[in-house]
């Protein structure tokens, strides 16, 4: 039997789980650095970006679980460990950032790199007739661009 238990094809889930777990990766990268913007962000606008740091890294955290829990539906193992994360993740690590405009740039830049991930799963999730991993993708995608679209706003 060439398909898994929710009747998709083993090799095109493999490779599935594959990418979640770069996805996973990267949110995980991308979680702690608005964990430390959160903390240590300085300025005129601490006050609104630290309560926006705040809701960022909570949905980041909603979303890290979700992707855990896709890659065990597939059949596969999420990664679970920094190391893991470090080598896997293409998301720019933000050390010490307290500058407003930098950190709101790295949230940009990491948000672009996610969506480059997430496209990718979603091209392979259609071929895979995978709707599950699919409808997730196209949420995470949607979302992210409008988050883009409004900190870009933020920055000009």
């Amino acid at each position: 039997m060439n398909t898994t238990m929710i009747g998709l094809d083993k090799k095109e889930t493999e490779n599935l789980g594959i990418n979640l777990n770069e996805l996973l990766s990267n949110f995980q990268v991308y979680y702690q650095n608005l964990r430390g913007l959160h903390w240590n962000i300085k300025g005129k606008n601490f006050f609104e970006l630290h309560v926006k740091f705040e809701e960022f890294y909570t949905d980041s955290q909603e979303k890290i679980d979700l992707i855990a829990e896709r890659i065990l539906t597939l059949g596969g193992t999420p990664l679970h460990t920094f190391n893991d994360y470090m080598e896997t993740a293409k998301v720019p690590v933000g050390k010490n950032i307290s500058n407003d405009v930098k950190a709101v740039e790295l949230v940009v830049n990491s948000l672009s790199e996610l969506l480059k991930i997430e496209r990718e799963i979603l091209e392979a999730s259609d071929k895979a007739n995978d709707e599950g991993t699919n409808s997730m993708m196209s949420d995470f995608i949607a979302e992210q661009e409008k988050t883009i679209w409004m900190l870009s706003a933020w920055l000009n």
